[in-house]
């Protein structure tokens, strides 16, 4: 579906895309994760042909995204990071209007009932909320029935609600047979939604794998978190193989490998202590980064 060989794009002395290449495949929520100035809005807007790689190579659906704009504008849909509407444009003027683009378009009333903007047909846009907003975004994206959607920092500046809500919608658009190009910065929605996912850090692309893959070559220790009635003596673990034990009161973390929840609770069962909580903390996208890139996401 998309093709992107050792693309780079400079604005001026900035290098904002280094010779990133990746292809993303039928029917996937593909994930282009980084911090916030990495280079991914530079990249995907490449691909969506609004900027002009300076080498490289893209093709989407084997188009040129630049020279073939027009063409590609009836297959694929662009939700931008900052899409602005007039505030006094109501909801389903501004689906009509972009449904007219398109001479074979999806159904406005039914796209409106399908992402829940129905009752909100005759709001303007400056009422909308920050979800709803989104969620016009989306429709926007969806009218022309693209074969592939952009997706660009979709959920930033939502509520948890509204962030978990979108979510559900992306998965819901991929069911339908619609492949996605996610952008995001934020760790839970790429392991959540994405198949597979590109990390680009300051310009360039470090690791391309799946999420759980990603996560599995990190060498990170496991934590088991436990709560218990009264404070925890560290000293019966004195057998295990734990590295670190750190308790403040009744809550206790224990650090260490192999299978660390089996022998943390069967220590515990051992030696007649009940636990009211136990949680497993495992390694995660954020500890990826690290081990690629030698940082924190920030």
């Amino acid at each position: 579906m998309i093709e992107v060989e050792s693309l780079t794009k400079r604005y001026g002395d900035v290098l904002a895309a280094d010779g990133i290449g990746f292809t993303v495949e039928p029917g996937e929520i593909f994930g282009i994760l980084g911090p916030n100035g990495a280079g991914k809005t530079t990249t995907v807007e490449c691909v969506a042909g609004l900027r002009r790689p300076d080498a490289g190579r893209v093709r989407v659906l084997g188009l040129d995204p630049v020279r073939d704009r027009k063409r590609l504008r009836r297959t694929v849909g662009v939700q931008l990071q900052n899409t602005v509407l007039p505030d006094a444009l109501k909801v389903g003027e501004a689906v009509a209007l972009y449904r007219s683009f398109y001479s074979n378009g999806a159904n406005p009333a039914q796209l409106l009932t399908d992402l829940n903007l129905e009752h909100l047909r005759n709001t303007p846009y400056g009422a909308l909320s920050g979800g709803e907003a989104q969620r016009l975004s989306i429709a926007l994206a969806l009218i022309g029935k693209p074969r592939i959607a952009i997706l660009d920092e979709l959920t930033t500046g939502l509520d948890p609600q509204s962030r978990r809500d979108t979510w559900d919608l992306i998965t819901q658009i991929r069911d339908t047979g619609v492949t996605i190009l996610l952008v995001t910065h934020f760790m839970d929605e790429a392991e959540r939604l994405c198949d597979r996912i590109a990390v680009i850090d300051r310009a360039r692309l470090v690791a391309l794998d799946t999420p759980g893959n990603l996560i599995a070559h990190v060498d990170a220790p496991q934590r088991v978190h436990v709560k218990t009635a009264t404070p925890l003596d560290p000293a019966i673990f004195a057998n295990a193989d734990i590295e670190k034990i750190e308790g403040n009161g009744t809550r206790t973390t224990i650090t260490g490998g192999g299978d660390l929840l089996r022998t943390v609770t069967a220590t515990l069962l051992d030696h007649g202590v009940t636990a009211t909580e136990t949680r497993l903390e495992e390694a995660t996208l954020e500890d990826a980064f690290l081990a690629l890139t030698g940082r924190r996401f920030e």
